[in-house]
């Protein structure tokens, strides 16, 4: 996977550590972003259903 030479183990490890972080950053990233999408569309929506109830209400 990476071709590094590490001087120790524990070289190793904390670099195996720093990447494992940052995927784990970009799935959170990735995560948040479709969060964002998915609640701007809850709210589009209930505003579209709260719109059309005052609509049916005046007819």
């Amino acid at each position: 996977m990476f071709n590094c030479y590490f001087k120790s183990s524990k070289e190793k490890k904390s670099f195996y550590q720093h990447k494992k972080l940052e995927m784990l950053n970009y799935f959170k990233d990735s995560l948040e972003r479709k969060i964002a999408s998915v609640t701007a569309s809850i709210e589009v929506l209930e505003s579209q259903i709260s719109r059309n109830k005052d609509v049916e209400g005046t007819n």
